[in-house]
């Protein structure tokens, strides 16, 4: 446990000293574009913070190969493949933060990441089935695989919309990631499960590092130089775990219903769920407005929050409430044997998220006794572009 926390440590130090260079060189070289009208801030702000998140990300990988431990987690070649798939998707975002990239390009890019993964071994080997499980061939579970990366790539990308949003959803999905391959994967002795415990944890460390520059007020975005990359390292590590880790086996160590069997494949799903919703729902609504589906807007969750009266803090924290719940209410069920209690305790937290969601319309129509004064007062001005 020390040495993931010591990788944790790394990972946030290094990419929070990072973060002021890069903004420097993103002024330098001209990523701070001009406020475009779908904006929800009002002054320029430097992106291509991606590129801090990459190098603590990398920084982290390579020190972990050094450690007692660690080390022996790094005997297959995919941590390679997450540098080599993580530098492309990050100068694809580069590109993109700088000159701009069509869809298709984009999308081009990040299947050609994607596929380098797969091509490091980040491959689906199986499916969970009721009772048994799904072995996939090695090209099902190639094309299975590259979608699902690109997927969540989309996604994330979608969620970063408001300062610190998609390191702060990515950084509580890592989390959730971690405390399920460790409390149930290195506890029961599945000792070979610690290399995506490690990436997650590392994962993590990135996102704390870049939020104390990305919280809002944000003086440097990720752009999608971050958010891609960030997509692409979340979903390498519930893909990593499938070649590692027998259901069958998992079924009679655990003695349980098959839960835990079916989270790796559910949990990055679990844990993407607001941001995933948002991606649907985008394409949806702008394929029925009869315009492309990557045609960007305002209507995506995050504004919703903010049009309802939400200030940018209470919007983000919100969001975060809502991964927490949905990612540690998967991974609670897996861990402990009292599902109804687990099932409870997030029904009223749920609850509880629910009314903070309605409480600027509660204000309004007088239902509350306190806090209308406080309806009026003006937004902040600094947030974060919808790159969806």
């Amino acid at each position: 446990m020390r040495e993931y926390a010591l990788t944790f440590v790394i990972a946030a130090a290094v990419t929070y000293l990072l973060v002021p260079l890069v903004r420097r060189l993103a002024i330098a070289f001209g990523a701070a574009p001009a406020v475009r009208d779908r904006d929800v801030h009002t002054e320029p702000i430097p992106r291509l913070g991606g590129l801090a998140i990459y190098g603590g990300f990398a920084a982290a990988l390579l020190i972990s190969a050094q450690l007692p431990h660690l080390q022996n987690v790094f005997v297959a070649k995919t941590w390679i493949g997450l540098l080599l798939a993580g530098g492309l998707i990050t100068v694809i975002g580069v590109i993109d933060d700088r000159w701009g990239m069509d869809a298709l390009s984009k999308l081009a890019g990040q299947i050609a990441a994607a596929g380098i993964l797969v091509w490091q071994g980040v491959q689906l080997l199986w499916l969970p089935l009721p009772g048994t499980q799904l072995s996939l061939g090695p090209w099902l579970g190639a094309m299975i695989s590259i979608l699902l990366i690109v997927v969540t790539i989309n996604a994330v990308n979608f969620a970063d919309g408001l300062d610190g949003l998609a390191a702060g959803i990515v950084g509580i999905s890592s989390l959730a990631f971690f405390a399920y391959y460790y409390v149930v994967a290195v506890e029961q002795g599945f000792v070979r499960q610690s290399y995506p415990a490690m990436i997650a944890i590392i994962l993590a460390g990135t996102c704390v590092g870049f939020l104390f520059h990305n919280f809002h007020p944000a003086r440097v975005f990720m752009g999608d130089t971050g958010s891609m990359l960030l997509g692409l390292l979340l979903t390498s590590i519930t893909i990593t775990v499938t070649g590692q880790f027998d259901a069958n086996t998992a079924r009679e160590e655990f003695n349980s219903s098959g839960l835990v069997v079916f989270l790796p494949i559910a949990l990055p799903l679990l844990v993407i769920a607001l941001p995933l919703a948002d991606l649907v729902l985008a394409v949806l609504r702008r394929t029925l407005s009869g315009r492309s589906p990557f045609a960007p807007d305002r209507g995506h969750l995050h504004h919703r929050l903010l049009d309802m009266g939400h200030t940018h803090t209470r919007a983000v924290l919100l969001m975060y409430l809502w991964a927490g719940i949905v990612a540690f209410a998967a991974v609670s069920l897996s861990i402990f044997d009292s599902a109804f209690i687990v099932l409870t305790v997030t029904v009223l937290v749920a609850t509880c998220a629910v009314g903070l969601i309605a409480l600027p319309r509660l204000r309004r129509r007088g239902l509350l006794p306190w806090g209308r004064e406080r309806e009026s007062a003006a937004r902040s001005d600094h947030h974060q572009p919808t790159d969806g």
